[in-house]
């Protein structure tokens, strides 16, 4: 969605979390409770879902489920990055409030109107020991999806078939900025830790398509931690929730959890899962605060000012399709750097968007741990 200028440049959209994690001897791998998967809430405090000490990583699979239409002419080259021609003959980045959009469909399903896939790369020698699923998007476009398929999708390993998956935590569900959105998750831990690496596709995830100012967008991230005794010791940690971006007053209220202690010189990586932010439009930023340091995180794909900018990036996998603008719905992986060449006792996060009408779902590190 674009968003003209005036209020927002008055009062920026900010939204910010601060998030670490702590092991203590003796300690294990941990998952939040479940919760009513009935419910729904307008906005969910990110909140820590997992963490585990162990020798292993954090790898994940992504994509999105609705894009332009391939009847417009200019779709074909959007989808792979290209610029929207304007009425002036001018070029301009395309968001998807600017598009006529329609469900991504690779399979051979009359049964399913969205589907896609992606690849979970398990390095040889690990052990899944944590899995959970993350879908969401916008219900109110140019048509408008009920609200009481947000909590299910159907899910199908790799050469496998479709399975039901239903939300087992609180829903994320709000109508603001002229959009309808939500988020669920689910657990899926056994499926993956028994059907391992390979493409999985996510279909029937709950988005409207057709063309607003709001604009459709939508997409899943799975995201999987695992051990494997030829890895380095590692802090694992997935944190999740439902915030938008622009509801908070200033830095807004932190989530503080405890420590996270990692060496100097350790490496790491950071993921974020994002909904609505738009190619082209700047003032969104990630940054990683280690003892009162700032670091922004940005790559090749992400800008340091347009973080939020429809890509899925990062630990590299394949994705079917594999679209290089995915407008309007962000899954990229980060490398921390020299973010960690001091060493430190806890990490802090804090996401700012000030133009994008944008929606926060997800955050997971992967930190060398101090031995």
């Amino acid at each position: 969605m674009r968003i003209s200028p005036g209020p927002l440049l008055r009062r920026a959209m900010v939204g910010v979390f601060a998030l670490a994690a702590i092991w203590t001897p003796g300690g294990t791998a941990t998952a939040g409770p479940p919760a009513d998967p009935a419910k729904e809430s307008e906005r969910l405090a990110f909140a820590q879902r997992y963490r585990a000490l162990q020798h292993g990583g954090i790898v994940r699979a992504a994509n999105a489920s609705i894009s332009c239409r391939t009847t417009l002419g200019t779709c074909a080259d959007i989808r792979q990055g290209q610029n929207l021609v304007t009425a002036t003959g001018g070029t301009r980045a395309a968001a998807n409030g600017d598009l006529d959009m329609f469900y991504v469909d690779v399979d051979s399903d009359p049964n399913t109107y969205n589907s896609s896939r992606a690849e979970v790369r398990v390095p040889k020698g690990g052990r899944v020991t944590y899995a959970r699923l993350y879908w969401g998007g916008n219900l109110r476009v140019g048509e408008q999806k009920p609200p009481k398929d947000n909590g299910r999708v159907l899910i199908a390993e790799p050469g496998g078939q479709y399975k039901e998956l239903l939300a087992d935590s609180v829903v994320g569900h709000r109508v603001a900025h002229g959009a309808d959105a939500f988020q669920a998750s689910a657990d899926v831990t056994s499926l993956v830790r028994d059907s391992g690496s390979g493409l999985y596709t996510v279909a029937q995830v709950n988005v409207a398509m057709g063309r607003s100012a709001a604009g459709a967008w939508g997409g899943w991230t799975l995201v999987v931690a695992y051990e494997n005794a030829a890895e380095p010791l590692r802090h694992l940690v997935v944190w999740d929730g439902f915030e938008a971006l622009g509801d908070r007053k200033g830095d807004g209220s932190l989530v503080r959890l405890a420590e996270l202690p990692f060496p100097a010189g350790a490496n790491g990586r950071a993921g974020l899962v994002a909904y609505n932010g738009d190619r082209g439009s700047v003032g969104d930023s990630l940054t990683v605060s280690v003892a009162g340091r700032a670091t922004a995180l940005t790559d090749a794909v992400n800008p340091v000012d347009d973080v939020l900018n429809s890509t899925i990036d990062g630990a590299v996998s394949e994705r079917v399709p594999a679209y290089a603008n995915t407008l309007g719905y962000d899954s990229d992986v980060f490398e921390l750097g020299t973010a960690l060449r001091s060493g430190g006792d806890q990490l802090a996060f804090r996401l700012v968007s000030q133009r994008d009408a944008a929606w926060a779902g997800a955050l997971f590190v992967a930190v060398d741990a101090r031995q």
